[in-house]
């Protein structure tokens, strides 16, 4: 039977106000207080910061973050983000577009917080960037004032070399006394005031990870209610908990955790660098209720000695969320075994927003899946020809939901078919509608005409019992266009050679499969994301 429209409107407008119920999001509020909430949201508009000024009606005096330096409230994180706001709006020049280069603390949020309320474009940079990576973004995106931590004044200062009219803050330092500028010294100068209300509303950049080349500027205007409604019906957020987010927040993924996090009135608890013993710490000293990492910090956590894993019992976690890069099915599977069944993992783009989310069940099921097309999101798995191919069989990736990606800084954009955006990567769905990502699109390596996809190789060695990871990327060779390239990690007391490995390989897959090279290494070199920085191997295996 065909839906009637309005029926259906009414019904999806039911089923959101239920899950905001449900989520806490709404709740019994004194009237005074929701008008406050209203009034905040429309004076500042809604933007991806706009929870932060919302929260600050709505629980004022509850801790908004918690890092190094101590507790913020809502209300204090709203007037002195204000306060810089001003101080921002007050620099010659003004501040057009604010490129941001810091790790987590208060220093990150109040820069995030102030630009927004100015409309001023937010550049959010990668602080693991070199300083000609970093100048070739500032140029690009015409940055007009950088603030950063003290630890990264070598690479702003190369960075910056040819652009004497940009202005410089530093966010953190631990000696306040040598700078002019800092985020510190401009809150103190203008507390009290506030920002003259802005006419234009600015852009969020974030920049994709740049694993094999200079970072795009992704520019983005946020996903509205339905993206709220496709993250509270998966994974189990709920307001006024206490939130520990670990992840990058320059980066998408950690990002977005903090302004949902905000959003919801929860309390951040934070470091600067992260450890993973600290972090299990922060978890049972603050009780968290969640916890947001990248996949990464799940592998650092379980490294850890049993006996100094087993000091913390993380039984207050509700949800343990991860994305940015593959997760290890024994990881996950260790970490629920000790921890519950909180791991959420969520297949997410910078350009595309929330695409899939593998809930515990998921993940128990098939522990190394992207999971189900996130609420409001319709998956296609498309051929070269842009044909759906059958269940099971790999393709591209289309993506069609309300993420508002604007374009890159570049003019560019991604690549659409049928109103559906190419995610850029390849995997298929299985008969229960979970998704596999098998790989980047422009990672499938053709070696003697083969397509090898790396991801399968990976995962045939690390099921030898020696291997803790592994990467594989195509090298050129002269004979079959390209060839296949191993880096492994073994595990502690492993000693398998590159020739027992290459014999594992062959035992399990074609032939053409085999890698011609193996190369054991202490680690796999990572960006601060977590992903494999494929660009470094690449290097490696010329000068092998």
């Amino acid at each position: 039977m065909l839906g009637i429209p309005g029926l259906d409107r009414a019904a999806a407008v039911g089923d959101l106000l239920v899950t905001m119920v449900r989520a806490g999001v709404i709740a019994p509020l004194r009237p005074d207080k929701y008008l406050r909430i209203m009034s905040a949201a429309q004076r500042e508009g809604l933007s991806v910061t706009s929870g932060f000024a919302m929260s600050a009606q709505r629980c004022p005096d509850r801790a908004a973050l918690i890092d190094e330096l101590g507790t913020l409230t809502y209300a204090e994180i709203d007037a002195r983000s204000d306060a810089l706001a001003a101080g921002l709006q007050g620099l010659d020049g003004g501040a057009g577009t604010v490129g941001i280069m810091c790790r987590n603390h208060r220093g990150f949020v109040e820069s995030l917080v102030a630009a927004n309320r100015i409309g001023a474009n937010v550049l959010l940079l990668n602080t693991s960037f070199a300083g000609p990576a970093l100048a070739e973004v500032v140029e690009r995106e015409g940055v007009d004032v950088v603030i950063y931590d003290e630890e990264f004044t070598a690479t702003v200062d190369r960075a910056l070399a040819d652009r004497a009219d940009t202005v410089r803050i530093i966010a953190w330092t631990d000696a306040p006394d040598a700078y002019d500028t800092t985020v510190e010294k401009l809150i103190a100068a203008n507390r009290g005031r506030h920002p003259a209300k802005s006419d234009s509303s600015g852009k969020l950049i974030l920049l994709t990870s740049g694993t094999t080349g200079t970072p795009k500027g992704a520019k983005h205007s946020g996903g509205g209610v339905a993206e709220l409604k496709a993250i509270l019906s998966r994974t189990p957020w709920r307001t006024e908990k206490t939130v520990v987010v670990v992840a990058p927040m320059f980066h998408a993924w950690g990002f977005s955790q903090l302004v949902f996090a905000a959003s919801m009135a929860c309390t951040v608890v934070t470091r600067r660098k992260f450890d993973p013993e600290a972090t299990l710490e922060l978890v049972d000293r603050h009780q968290a209720y969640g916890l947001c990492v990248v996949p990464v910090m799940f592998d650092r956590i379980m490294a850890l000695p049993d006996d100094v894993r087993r000091k913390y019992s993380g039984r207050s976690l509700r949800f343990a969320s991860a994305s940015g890069s593959r997760m290890h099915p024994d990881v996950v599977v260790k970490f629920m075994d000790e921890f519950g069944d909180v791991i959420y993992n969520n297949y997410n783009a910078t350009e595309a927003g929330m695409i899939a989310t593998a809930t515990p069940a998921d993940l128990r099921a098939a522990p190394d899946t992207a999971g189900k097309p996130a609420e409001g999101t319709d998956i296609r798995i498309l051929d070269d020809d842009f044909t759906q191919v059958p269940t099971g069989e790999v393709g591209g990736i289309y993506v069609r939901n309300s993420s508002q990606f604007d374009g890159y800084t570049s003019g560019n954009t991604r690549d659409f078919h049928d109103g559906y955006m190419a995610s850029g990567d390849v995997g298929y769905l299985d008969s229960a509608g979970r998704l596999f990502v098998v790989g980047r699109d422009d990672e499938m390596i053709v070696s003697g005409g083969e397509n090898v996809y790396p991801i399968e190789v990976e995962k045939t060695l690390m099921t030898h019992g020696d291997v803790a990871e592994a990467s594989v990327i195509g090298v050129e060779d002269a004979d079959y266009g390209e060839r296949l390239a191993a880096f492994v990690v073994l595990r502690s007391g492993g000693s398998a050679s590159p020739e027992v490995l290459k014999q594992h390989v062959r035992d399990n897959l074609a032939n053409y499969k085999v890698p011609r090279s193996i190369t054991v290494l202490d680690e796999l070199p990572r960006n601060n994301t977590g992903k494999v920085a494929r660009r470094e191997l690449q290097d490696l295996a010329r000068d092998s």
